[in-house]
């Protein structure tokens, strides 16, 4: 009696018989995130929903916050299965979890929206950034309360809007960015040294959608003069903070900070000139998080998942 003949092995290297694994183009790469109470076998579950549906997950990060008792979760998987058909199998289990969750597609350029006053420096290393390193935003507009910056946007091709902001047209001005919004599908806005307040309102109806630079370590220094105020100290550390707006003035949810240390010899114009810096790579590294659904908000934190 002859032994059996070995399976018969296609040139892919998968058994005979196995199901063909989908070609690379059909294949879309998801990012999930999700939070929810705490409790055994979220990962689990996840996992097992992503699989069913032929996914392979490639990038998978999770923090259990013992303070708030909430679960976080980011996952990147590729699947062949339609986004119809992943979201409703989410929102079975989101209702089984008591789930927040939000799928994308990973790397989709975000629209995003500018607002400045006349400093440059922020608007500039964004518009940069977003054409030389990949940042996944697509800038749709600028928006200032003056005109200083109308030539920068013109030279990286980004629609300018000016809107003057007085105490007695705040409320027209506002009216005026929330219809930029709407019109250009807007999903964030970034206060790139932006000098003016938001009101209460605005603040809420952009809730989690905004974020700001702040020229120091939060709450340090508000107001004008700034970093003339930290020389007066003679602080040894200046910083800058990137964060979400809400209607506390500068105490919204922290995304990310970054500091230069100084010394006694730095003058005024040289910590003006440190701190732009470092405004710039906190503020770019808390657009790009923002940009790839890294960054969930726990109440008044964030998770950041780098």
């Amino acid at each position: 009696m002859s032994p059996a003949s070995p399976p018969t092995v296609p040139p892919n290297g998968a058994p005979a018989g196995s199901p063909e694994p989908p070609p690379a183009s059909a294949l879309t790469h998801w990012v999930l995130t999700l939070s929810c109470p705490d409790r055994p076998g979220i990962v689990h579950a996840v996992a097992g929903l992503l699989a069913a549906h032929g996914g392979n997950i490639t990038e998978s990060q999770q923090f259990g916050d013992p303070l708030s008792g909430l679960f976080f979760m980011r996952v990147q998987v590729e699947s062949a299965s339609p986004r119809g058909e992943l979201e409703e199998a989410l929102a079975e289990l989101a209702g089984r979890f008591s789930m927040t969750w939000a799928l994308d597609v990973a790397g989709r350029p975000m629209r995003t929206l500018i607002m400045g006053s006349t400093a440059a420096h922020c608007l500039n290393d964004l518009a940069f950034r977003q054409r030389s390193e990949k940042l996944p935003v697509e800038l749709v507009a600028v928006v200032s309360n003056h005109t200083a910056l109308a030539d920068l946007a013109a030279f990286y091709g980004i629609p300018f809007h000016h809107v003057p902001v007085r105490r007695d047209t705040k409320a027209q001005a506002e009216g005026r960015l929330l219809e930029l919004v709407a019109e250009l599908d807007v999903e964030l806005v970034v206060l790139a040294r932006y000098m003016q307040i938001l009101s209460d309102d605005l603040c809420r109806a952009l809730a989690g959608r905004v974020i700001n630079i702040h020229h120091s370590f939060l709450p340090s220094f508000k107001g004008a003069r700034p970093y003339a105020q930290a020389h007066d100290r003679g602080v040894k550390l200046i910083g800058a903070t990137a964060h979400y707006v809400t209607g506390e003035l500068d105490e919204g949810p922290i995304i990310e900070q970054d500091v230069e240390r100084v010394d006694h010899t730095r003058t005024v114009d040289d910590l003006v000139a440190l701190g732009q810096d470092v405004e710039r790579r906190a503020l770019a590294r808390a657009v790009r998080w923002h940009a790839e659904h890294r960054v969930l908000l726990n109440a008044h934190r964030t998770i950041v998942f780098r």
